[in-house]
């Protein structure tokens, strides 16, 4: 593991450990390694959720919310950045719009 992403993943268990959440947790991390990214943070999320020795449900769940949280983040940015669509998004059809299907009965009148 990198000598980087290694201190981020231990103000992350630290932080989480002292009983962090979310954007104090976020900032717990960047006073620790200020040049940290939502990339860097959210590999080193995976390595804690992958630690063996690192058993706490709580501080699992609060790694792994962060985790979510920073890796949207990063996919709303690529989403934003696409604005030269031609097309507008189309919404999913409503359950209520769709025709039902024939029921067998219908079908052998």
């Amino acid at each position: 593991m990198g000598e980087k992403r290694r201190r981020v993943y231990e103000a992350l268990v630290e932080g989480a450990m002292q009983g962090h959440s979310d954007r104090n947790l976020y900032h717990f991390v960047l006073a620790r390694c200020p040049k940290t990214s939502s990339k860097k943070l959210v590999r080193a999320s995976l390595l804690a959720l992958t630690d063996p020795e690192l058993k706490d449900r709580n501080i699992l769940s609060t790694i792994y919310a962060l985790a979510i949280k920073h890796r949207l983040d990063e996919a709303r940015a690529d989403e934003i950045e696409d604005v030269d669509d031609d097309e507008p998004r189309e919404l999913a059809p409503s359950m209520s719009g769709l025709r039902t299907s024939p029921s067998v009965a219908d079908m052998t009148a």
